[in-house]
């Protein structure tokens, strides 16, 4: 009997997988599922705690789902991609395996990892991979001459014409193998990696995930373009974390928009469309990474920047990442992600802005940081996204555009409704007062048990200026 084996990697799911419906197509075929944990990696990669324990959960919904299917999933763990490249061709090998079913990673390490394994095995049996992470592969949309855009609006003006060609249809869930259901196997051993809890508000499974994205194509994408910016709304898809790890593909939410608002794409004022143009923003930035390898070494996209001094204040960076700068919205926000692994995009670009235009630290270890908390951590997202706050990457912001924090908190929590619920320490500050607490406290006499600001944002704001002005004159 032919034997066919599925690597699942970021692909956590079993409706819409193109190598699992692959595998599964042959209906004699013999059909077992693999997933490698490999905790040294994750560690230089800087995986976050509490994203292993949610792909941890996310395989005991997995291996129930595909028992009940008749295919078996296994758990394994090596420490690292070279040793689970080395394992997997073993076992290939020992067990009999006749195709080895795989979708695509795209950063630079995973890359080599499935070259070594595609090489070691050629002659031993045929290797399938599929593009499935993404609507439309790396390298199918390109400049007239052939090369990555290297502007976000453009990239998505040609997206958009090669989209409306594309094959991207959801694939159904494989159907119960011939010999019917199996007995789920035994839990696999909790990973050798650091345990942490994430929020509740993200349960595991490709169950909720897929009614998570109902609801909020049914329900709230009509408002997104209007209220989305605003922290305190539950005004995002919060879809991030199940995409990270492909336990819902960018396939279902473009087809599950697109049923619920089918003239989306002529309505580029719609929040419909506006959601489509973050999904376009996750496919930009891993184009970029298959087309600039180097980002995958955290170097910036703009040559020149590298050369920028950056200020090695430990003490402001801890206090960054603690949430205790003395500007309310920045601390609220980083405390959210301390505590939940997860933070509205908004916030995001505020904090980012912060630490690299007001602190003057080096964005990668802002990067890093978002790396080691997010529940929704992704390598080409986190890195576009810092590299655009940085204004180091392409299509960044122009470094001379630096975020006020206190106008930023201003406008997009102008009641004070986020902050308040992440700096309980600021209860007494009236709402008009909230984004300058030490003003109010010293024109009331009162004491308050939250730090005064670590910086003055207008100095701040000129030191940066210059500190760029002197790179890029340098690198001219």
């Amino acid at each position: 009997m032919t034997t066919h084996l599925v690597w699942l990697r970021n692909d956590l799911r079993i409706t819409d997988n193109k190598a699992l419906h692959a595998a599964c197509c042959d209906p004699q075929a013999q059909v077992a599922a693999l997933f490698i944990a490999t905790p040294q990696q994750w560690r230089r990669h800087e995986m976050a705690p509490r994203q292993a324990a949610f792909i941890y959960a996310n395989l005991l919904q997995l291996r129930s789902q595909l028992a009940q299917r008749g295919i078996p999933l296994r758990v394994q763990q090596c420490d690292d991609f070279a040793s689970a490249a080395r394992w997997l061709v073993d076992y290939c090998r020992a067990t009999g395996v006749d195709a080895l079913f795989y979708n695509r990673q795209y950063e630079l390490n995973e890359r080599r990892r499935d070259r070594q394994v595609e090489s070691a095995l050629a002659e031993t049996l045929t290797c399938h991979a599929f593009d499935d992470a993404l609507l439309l592969p790396p390298g199918s949309v390109q400049t007239g001459s052939g090369e990555m855009y290297q502007v976000f609006t453009p990239f998505r003006k040609a997206f958009l014409q090669r989209l409306l060609s594309a094959d991207v249809r959801s694939l159904p869930a494989p159907s119960v193998r011939a010999g019917g259901a199996i007995a789920e196997p035994a839990a696999p051993e909790p990973f050798a990696y650091p345990d942490a809890e994430w929020d509740a508000a993200f349960p595991p499974g490709e169950e909720h995930a897929l009614r998570r994205l109902r609801a909020f194509c049914r329900e709230q994408v009509e408002d997104y373009r209007q209220r989305r910016d605003f922290p305190a709304l539950d005004a995002t898809s919060g879809l991030s974390p199940y995409l990270a790890l492909g336990v819902l593909s960018p396939r279902q939410c473009f087809n599950r928009l697109r049923l619920t608002c089918p003239d989306l794409l002529t309505q580029p004022e719609s929040g419909a469309f506006t959601w489509l143009n973050e999904l376009i923003w996750r496919e930009f930035y891993r184009h970029l990474l298959v087309a600039h390898p180097a980002l995958c070494r955290h170097r910036p996209f703009i040559g020149w920047t590298d050369a920028v001094r950056w200020n090695p204040d430990a003490e402001a960076l801890q206090a960054w990442q603690q949430g205790r700068t003395g500007y309310p919205i920045v601390d609220a926000a980083m405390r959210q992600l301390n505590h939940s692994g997860w933070m509205h995009n908004r916030l995001r670009m505020i904090v980012a802005s912060f630490l690299v235009k007001d602190l003057l630290i080096d964005w990668r270890a802002g990067e890093r940081y978002f790396m080691r908390q997010l529940l929704d951590g992704d390598f080409a997202a986190n890195n576009g996204g810092w590299q655009w706050a940085a204004s180091t990457g392409t299509d960044a912001a122009p470094y001379f555009r630096i975020f006020n924090p206190t106008t930023q908190g201003e406008r997009f929590d102008p009641q004070g409704a986020f902050i308040r619920k992440w700096l309980p320490e600021l209860a007494d500050v009236p709402d008009n007062e909230l984004h300058h607490p030490h003003r109010w406290a010293e024109q009331q006499g009162v004491a308050l048990a939250y730090p005064p600001p670590i910086v003055d944002h207008r100095q701040a704001r000129l030191t940066t200026l210059a500190a760029f002005e002197a790179a890029k004159r340098g690198g001219e």
